[in-house]
C-alpha cells in the first residue's frame, strides 16, 4: 500500500528547510517575473538587460536557483517589468502569536 501525506502548501517546509518561508517567497516572486517576461516575448538577455542583472544569473533565478538573490532584488525587478509592489505590514492576528509573510498579486 502506497501512503500519502499531505502537505502543508510549502514544499521547502514539508522538505525541512530552516528558511522555508523566505523560499517559498522567492519562488513566487521568480514565477511572476517569468511569466510577465514570457507575455512580453521577451528573450532572457533582453529581459536580464531591463532587468539589471546577467542573463545567467536571470536564468538560474527562473529556474528556482536563487541563492544569492535576495528578496529585495526580485521586487526591484518587478518594479522594473512596469509592477506597483507594496509591502504591507499589519498584526499577526488574534489566533496567532507569530506573523508570516504572504504575497498577493493583484491582476
Amino acid at each position: 500500500m502506497i501512503e500519502i501525506e499531505k502537505g502543508s502548501g510549502n514544499i521547502y517546509a514539508d522538505l525541512g528547510r530552516a528558511d522555508a518561508d523566505e523560499m517559498l517567497v522567492k519562488a513566487q516572486l521568480a514565477t511572476k517575473i517569468g511569466e510577465i517576461i514570457k507575455r512580453r516575448g521577451w528573450t532572457q538577455q533582453e529581459a536580464a538587460e531591463v532587468l539589471g542583472m546577467t542573463q545567467p544569473k536571470l536564468s538560474n533565478m527562473l529556474r528556482g536557483q536563487f541563492r544569492g538573490i535576495s528578496e529585495a532584488k526580485m521586487l526591484n525587478c518587478l518594479a522594473r517589468l512596469g509592477r506597483r509592489v507594496q509591502i504591507v505590514v499589519g498584526p499577526a492576528g488574534r489566533r496567532s502569536a507569530t506573523g508570516r509573510v504572504e504575497l498577493v498579486f493583484a491582476t
